[in-house]
């Protein structure tokens, strides 16, 4: 079996370990991480090997990269690039309870937790996540870096763009885009396209506007008062 070695010793690592585990396809031989705290020690029986520009010590391993935010997974993928790490050097993490259709593709580095459906025509990209029951119907086209939590659903034809965020339980309209970098609150239901960038909350979902600075109030006081 082929050597794994996980990046960033996350929540999300111990699943991806416990989803390797299950199977049969990689032996985990244990994690980088930049918290100095965590060098040298050992999470769910395995040992923090170094940092992650350690990463060049194991030339003959696979990498997943388990960092729970997009922006975060893509700029550790930029960093191993530097250090000599290609794209052939990372490995899909596919639980055996994930059903994926034969005319479905998972990109490499990506992560399919347990009972994931890809039903049918589904393009997984790179460095994806998606996290248990989360469910990719007919013609989903999932770009890289973005992340599907727990239990979200994405009707026929949805897009979702490059580093995009879906809240668990969120569900998406057929045919609507998700842009790239924006974020869908927990249960939300997505009914229109989210333009790049924005928080969309609700049902149905709608932006989410920040609050404006706080306004100053003046009282006007009568003499004698």
């Amino acid at each position: 079996m082929t050597d794994l070695i996980l990046v960033a010793a996350s929540g999300l690592a111990r699943e991806v370990l416990a989803s390797v585990y299950a199977g049969e396809s990689y032996t985990v031989i244990g994690f980088l991480d930049d918290d100095p705290a965590l060098v040298g020690a050992t999470v769910d029986g395995l040992r923090v090997l170094g940092r992650i520009d350690d990463a060049g010590a194991f030339p003959k391993a696979k990498f997943v990269v388990c960092a729970g935010k997009g922006v975060a997974r893509q700029a550790i993928v930029n960093r191993l690039a530097e250090l000599g790490v290609g794209a052939e050097r990372y490995a899909r993490v596919i639980d055996r309870t994930v059903v994926v259709s034969d005319n479905s593709t998972v990109g490499l580095g990506s992560i399919l937790l347990a009972q994931v459906v890809l039903t049918a025509g589904v393009e997984i990209g790179a460095h994806v996540v998606a996290m248990p029951k989360a469910t990719f119907t007919h013609d989903n086209q999932v770009a890289d870096f973005a992340t599907v939590t727990a239990g979200v659903s994405l009707g026929g034809g949805v897009r979702v763009g490059r580093g995009a965020y879906i809240g668990m339980n969120a569900s998406v309209r057929e045919r609507c885009t998700v842009g790239a970098g924006a974020t869908i609150g927990m249960g939300a239901a997505v009914v229109q396209d989210v333009p790049d960038g924005e928080t969309w909350v609700g049902i149905p979902a709608r932006p989410m506007i920040p609050p404006g600075p706080a306004k100053r109030v003046t009282i006007d006081r009568k003499e004698g008062d």
